[in-house]
């Protein structure tokens, strides 16, 4: 499971966050929050398009508004110079 995750993430695939806001339809002034994260490959999104296609199709909910948050990706990692160590005792 490891390496297949550190394959996907070397081919540009992020740890990406659905906030999906939404309501039921006897109560459309109540809205609800959702939130739903997996690995996906920015910008087209397949894995957050399958699931929102099923949320569609099977879930009553009507879905309101989606913010939809992804990470960096791997980089090369990075150095900085620290000025001072404090130890507490």
């Amino acid at each position: 499971m490891m390496h297949e995750e550190l394959g996907l993430r070397l081919q540009g695939w992020r740890t990406t966050t659905a906030h999906i806001l939404y309501h039921m339809p006897d109560h459309p002034g109540l809205l609800q929050s959702f939130t739903w994260q997996t690995l996906d490959l920015p910008p087209q999104f397949p894995r957050l398009r399958r699931f929102l296609d099923h949320w569609r199709r099977e879930i009553v909910a009507v879905i309101h508004s989606i913010e939809v948050a992804s990470e960096d990706g791997i980089r090369p990692g990075q150095w900085r110079n620290v000025d001072a160590v404090l130890r507490v005792q």
